[in-house]
Parts: C-alpha cells; structure tokens; sequence
C-alpha cells in the first residue's frame, strides 16, 4: 500500500507543478512583471508550505531538533540539487537581479545564521530579527515588482481567475502529493531499518523539498529558467526568514551540535551556487552536475556521522 501511495503522490506533485508552474507564468504576464519576481515570492512561499508545516508544527510541539534540520537540509537541497539539477537539464543565463540582490542576500542571512545558532540556540529575540529581515524583503520585492511592470513584454495570459484557480489547485496537489510522498518513503525506509535520524535529515529534508524541485523542473522544461532559479533561492530566503524566524517566535530553539555544522555547509554550498552562477552570468550542464556530486557525497557524510 505504501508503495502505490508513493506513486499517487509522485503523479500529484508533477501534475500540481505543472498546473502550478503554469498559473504563475500566467499571472506573471496578466500584472506584467518578470517571472522571476512571481517565483522569488509567490511561487517560493508556496512551494516551502510543507517545510512551513513540519517545521512550526515541529516548533509547537517542542520537537526543536526537527524544525531547525528540516530546514537546513532542505536549504542544502534546493541549492544543491534543485538549481543543480535545473542546470544540467538547460544551462541558463542567471537573472541579473537575482545575481546583485537574492544570491547575496541568501549568502548573507545564511552566515547571520550560522553566527546566530553557533551558540547552540536560536532565541525568540533573534526570531523576531529573521521575521523583521523577511518584511523588509517582501517590500523591496513589491517595490521591484512595481518598477519592472512597464517594461515587461505584453504578452497572452489566461484569465486572472484561471490563473488563480490554477495556482490554488497546483499547489494544494504539489503539498499533498509532497506529503504522500514523505510519509510513505519514510514508512519503506523504516522496514528497511534506516535510523529515524538519518530519515529525518534526508527523506524529510528531501520531501519537503519536492515541491521546489518539480516545480523548478517544469519550469526549466518550459524554457522559464528565471522562474526556476527565483523559486529555489526564494524558497531558502523565505525558508530561514519566516519559517526558522517564525518558530524560534513560537518556542526557542535548541541546535545540535550537528546542525551549526550542516549550516556552515549551507553557507558553502550557497557561494558555491554564487561563484557558478556569476562566472560568465550563467550556468552550465558541468556547473549542475558539479553541485548534484556535491550533494551525494553531502549524503554520504551524513550516512556514515
């Protein structure tokens, strides 16, 4: 039974992403600002719902050790192998924008925190600063929105209503569809005898990083490479921001040990993906290919911790 889940939620993911990917472009052309704007907000939040739920959730219920590596592994995954992989499907030129103000900033709130947890806890006060760090991201991405409107190309879109029914509709499929999907792996590793330690920072990691990487597929399948990228760093800015700024409001959060050392590889992999994509402003096959090695060997680290 678990199995035949596992699917039903593997074909709810790529067809939510596909409906999903789809109503945003559209809603990216019916307010007439670039895609890449729609993926570094709307798109970002939707997609890191899942990690927004297991990890408050986690937060509410006193399991700090899950809310704090659920979102690192994941971070470490959309960097690594979202991007990577996007990369090696279609080299891409990277957005100008995300190259002087997202990757930067993903670099630096990614160093704020490894320097905020090096003391073994995130308090509520630095909570507070994460979720005052994302407000203020939010208004500097609806004052660029505003600026870009009149010099993005008039392009066809679907109805507003459509596209919003398309979003809606995409993203409750992609949630669902993530959550059948990381129930039921971890359900199979479990029989297997895998350690829930290492389920928790790889299949859930993993899992609630799904939506990210179908949807960031889809994306580069459809030629909206801006959409792609602006996803995957949205979604690690909004991921430590809100979510991690969010659950250190709820509860303080105590880190292992283990974690400052996932985030110092966090804050590597995030100037690696940096230097690639800067170096000639785009991104090659060899350049994805580079940073999915890196996230197998990442894996085997953590496999024989």
């Amino acid at each position: 039974m678990e199995y035949l889940l596992l699917i039903i939620g593997f074909v709810l993911l790529i067809k939510g992403a596909d409906f999903f990917v789809e109503g945003s472009s559209s809603l990216a052309r019916f307010l007439k600002i670039p895609s890449v704007i729609i993926g570094l907000t709307i798109v970002a939040m939707g997609t890191s719902a899942p990690e927004a739920s297991v990890s408050i959730n986690a937060a509410l219920a006193g399991n700090n050790d899950i809310a704090v590596s659920n979102i690192i592994g994941s971070n470490i995954f959309n960097g690594l192998i979202v991007v990577g992989i996007c990369a090696f499907i279609a080299g891409f030129k990277t957005n100008r924008d995300i190259l002087k103000r997202d990757m930067p900033v993903n670099i630096l709130i990614t160093a704020i925190l490894c320097v905020m947890i090096a003391d073994g806890r995130l308090s509520r006060l630095e909570g507070i600063l994460l979720l005052a760090g994302m407000i203020f991201y939010i208004v500097n991405m609806i004052l660029s929105a505003l600026k870009t409107r009149s010099s993005y190309p008039d392009e066809k879109s679907m109805p507003l209503y459509k596209s919003l029914i398309f979003i809606a509709g995409g993203l409750v499929s992609v949630i669902f569809g993530g959550n059948l999907v990381v129930n039921n792996a971890s359900q199979i590793a479990v029989s297997f005898g895998v350690s829930q330690n290492f389920i928790g920072l790889t299949i859930v990691a993993i899992g609630t990083s799904l939506p990210e990487l179908v949807t960031s597929i889809v994306a580069t399948r459809k030629g909206d490479s801006g959409l792609a990228l602006g996803n995957a760093i949205g979604s690690n800015i909004f991921n430590i921001l809100f979510i991690l700024g969010m659950s250190a409001t709820i509860s303080p959060l105590h880190i292992l040990s283990e974690s400052i050392i996932d985030c110092v590889i966090l804050l590597v992999s995030g100037i690696l993906l940096f230097v690639f994509a800067y170096t000639k402003k785009s991104m090659n096959r060899t350049e994805g290919a580079i940073c999915v090695l890196s996230y197998i060997g990442y894996t085997a680290y953590l496999f024989i911790r």
